[in-house]
C-alpha cells in the first residue's frame, strides 16, 4: 500500500503507542487524523486532531463528518481498568469490552463501507499478547483482547472481498504510561509502531511485535498445560 496517498485515522493518538503510530504514518506521507477524546491533548505537528470517543456512536459519527472516508483506520484506543473477572466491578469490565471490542467494531462498521472507494485500504487493530494468554489479575482486559482477536479474524474475512486488509498487532509490555508501574522488559513503542506501519505497506495480516508474543503464540498448539503449567502441577 502506498502511504503517500493515504488518509489515515488513528484512535487513542494522544499518548503512548498511538502517538508513534500517527507520527510514523505522517512521516511516510499519509494525511493523518489523530483521534482522541480530548483533541487538545494532540500536541505534535503535522496531523489534524479530531475528537472521537470510540464508546460513543454519536462521537464516531461526528468524527466521520470531519475526516470523511479514510483509507487507513488504526484502532488503537484502549483502556486498562485492572478489573478481575470473578470479583471486579462489572462496570469496569464493561469498559474493557466497550473500548477494545465494541468500540473497535463500531469504528470499523462506520468507516469500512466507505473504504471500498479507495484502490487500497487497511484496518489495523492493536491487540496484545494477552489476547492469547490470561493473567487473572487483569482478567477483564485479557478477555476483551481475546474477543477483539476473534473479531479481527472475522472482520478480516468479511472485508477481504472489497480489498481492505485487516491487520492484528500482538505485543507485550511497552514503555508507555499504561505499563509505567510494571517491572518487566518493555518494547519501545516507536519500534512497535514502525512494525505496524511496515505491515500496512506490505499488506500483512498479522504483526508479532516482540519475543513474548512469539513465545506465547508458539505455545497455543500445546494446549492449556503448555500455557498454564501450574494448572497441571496443581492436580
Amino acid at each position: 500500500m502506498q502511504l503517500s496517498s493515504a488518509v489515515a485515522l488513528v484512535t487513542g493518538a494522544n499518548r503512548g503507542l498511538g502517538v508513534h503510530l500517527a507520527q510514523q504514518l505522517r512521516d511516510r506521507g499519509a494525511t493523518v487524523y489523530a483521534g482522541a477524546r480530548d483533541p487538545e491533548a494532540i500536541t505534535y505537528p503535522g496531523v489534524t486532531p479530531v475528537r472521537v470517543d470510540v464508546t460513543d456512536q454519536a462521537s464516531i459519527d461526528a468524527a466521520f463528518e470531519v475526516t470523511g472516508p479514510v483509507s487507513v483506520l488504526v484502532n488503537n484506543a484502549g483502556s486498562s481498568t485492572g478489573a478481575t473477572l470473578l470479583d471486579g466491578d462489572l462496570d469496569q469490565i464493561g469498559v474493557e469490552f466497550d473500548t477494545h471490542v465494541f468500540g473497535s467494531l463500531a469504528m470499523i462498521r462506520r468507516y469500512a463501507p466507505a473504504m471500498n472507494a479507495w484502490s487500497e485500504s487497511a484496518v489495523v487493530n492493536i491487540l496484545s499478547v494477552l489476547s492469547w494468554f490470561t493473567i487473572p489479575r487483569v482478567g477483564a482486559y485479557c478477555a476483551a483482547k481475546s474477543a477483539a482477536w476473534s473479531m479481527t479474524n472475522s472482520i478480516r474475512q468479511e472485508l477481504l472481498p472489497q480489498g481492505t486488509r485487516v491487520t492484528g498487532l500482538h505485543v507485550g509490555y511497552m514503555d508507555t504510561e499504561m505499563a509505567r508501574g510494571i517491572d518487566a522488559p518493555k518494547s519501545d513503542p516507536a519500534d512497535v509502531a514502525r512494525l505496524a506501519v511496515d505491515a500496512i505497506e506490505r499488506g500483512e495480516f498479522e504483526v508479532i511485535a516482540d519475543d513474548i508474543s512469539r513465545f506465547v503464540r508458539a505455545g497455543l498448539s500445546g494446549g492449556v498445560g503448555e500455557l498454564y503449567p501450574t494448572l497441571v502441577t496443581a492436580r
